[in-house]
């Protein structure tokens, strides 16, 4: 929120209809805050799915962790083991007036291999799989008809599930921005599972990432 300057609070204070002033704020702000959205995706190793979405104009924040699961609070080791039904995934939270949903699906599918169905590129399992998890019938509606676009443009067929989101978990902190924290394991770690080199097989190009 913006801080009002010294002699921009001395006039809100002189001014003869106070209570019209002091009352617009508080609305002001929660009506900015209600028009955020959040939008959960899945797509395997989730420290690269993270960087699709960081630095987007109109997104807010994105959060690595995990979803669509049966396990209460699980943990890293518990889901990377395939054993609680949880994807890897991000939650974003996004200005729908600044990005729309219909883009970031579009900047989902350029960052995934939708043909794949035993995980992500180099990690295999369920926990590695695609998905775009919905939170409502709009987003449900949009999410099938670009599935659809997409598979008629790469002429295969898309295995990526949708479904309806369900509890998001945030991963463990130290996996949080995780090319910011150890960027040469990252780096490293997505060039030796090969994933810019199919995404670049796939859609003509690498794609647009945070670094």
């Amino acid at each position: 929120m913006k801080i009002l300057s010294h002699a921009l609070v001395l006039m809100v204070l002189a001014s003869p209809i106070p209570a019209l002033a002091s009352s617009s704020a508080p609305a002001t702000a929660k009506a900015a805050t209600a028009k955020l959205a959040t939008a959960t995706f899945a797509g395997g190793c989730f420290w690269c799915v993270e960087t699709a979405f960081e630095g987007k104009p109109g997104v807010k924040s994105v959060v690595s962790g995990y979803t669509s699961g049966f396990k209460l609070d699980p943990t890293y080791e518990e889901v990377s083991s395939g054993s609680t039904g949880h994807a890897e995934s991000v939650q974003i939270t996004y200005d729908p007036r600044k990005i729309s949903y219909a883009n970031l699906l579009d900047i989902f599918w350029h960052n995934i291999d939708p043909t794949q169905g035993d995980g992500q590129f180099c990690d295999h399992g369920t926990q590695y799989r695609s998905g775009i998890y919905y939170a409502d019938e709009a987003q449900k509606i949009a999410a099938e008809a670009s599935k659809r676009a997409i598979a008629e443009k790469l002429q295969r067929p898309v295995v990526t599930e949708i479904v309806i989101a369900t509890r998001f978990y945030p991963a463990e902190d130290y996996h949080q921005d995780f090319w910011k924290k150890s960027p040469v394991r990252y780096w490293s770690y997505r060039k030796g599972c090969g994933r810019d080199a199919r995404l670049k097989e796939l859609w003509g190009k690498a794609p647009d990432t945070a670094h």
